[in-house]
């Protein structure tokens, strides 16, 4: 039994999502984003920082999962997208929560069953897996296809302990 916090980072929106699981069942708690408005890196970095602590206070996560750094085709996005991951990082380790990595690939091949799917596919899936009414805003969507892809890769690490 654990609950999970998925977080999908980005400098301008965070997407998070967060999940309770109990075996292989898995019951959706909340998502959202964390919308940073701001134009200096240093105030939006604080303002991931601060979002993150807040998510973990009020869920109470027993775990923290997030998306591994891409190589993309703009160095500087890069560079940013890496600080705001090590924001929502340090508020985890701050409360003293586990962190894992997953490669965006891996996650899409966990929760779609293709590491090529889009958004629309990742949405849609995460609705399905979690009974929801509609499909998250696609960068929770994406927090929560993190968050799945942890209790899935936890799953299968006890089945083998065993």
């Amino acid at each position: 039994m654990a609950i999970i916090l998925g977080i999908d980072p980005g400098s301008r929106l965070t997407g998070y999502g967060v999940i309770h699981q109990t075996g292989r069942q898995l019951t959706y708690l909340g998502s959202g984003c964390i919308r940073t408005a701001v134009d200096d890196l240093p105030t939006r970095l604080k303002r991931v920082y601060a979002g993150v602590s807040e998510i973990i206070l009020q869920f109470q996560p027993d775990m923290f999962a997030i998306e591994q750094v891409f190589m993309a085709h703009n160095a500087d996005s890069a560079l940013k997208l890496g600080q705001a991951r090590g924001a929502a990082i340090v508020a985890a380790v701050n409360n003293n929560l586990p962190v894992f990595e997953y490669a965006a690939r891996l996650v899409k091949q966990s929760v779609v069953g293709t590491g090529a799917a889009d958004k629309k596919q990742v949405q849609h899936m995460v609705k399905l897996l979690l009974k929801l009414p509609a499909s998250p805003q696609a960068d929770a969507a994406d927090a929560l296809a993190i968050a799945i892809t942890h209790a899935h890769t936890s799953q299968q690490l006890l089945k083998h302990r065993k």
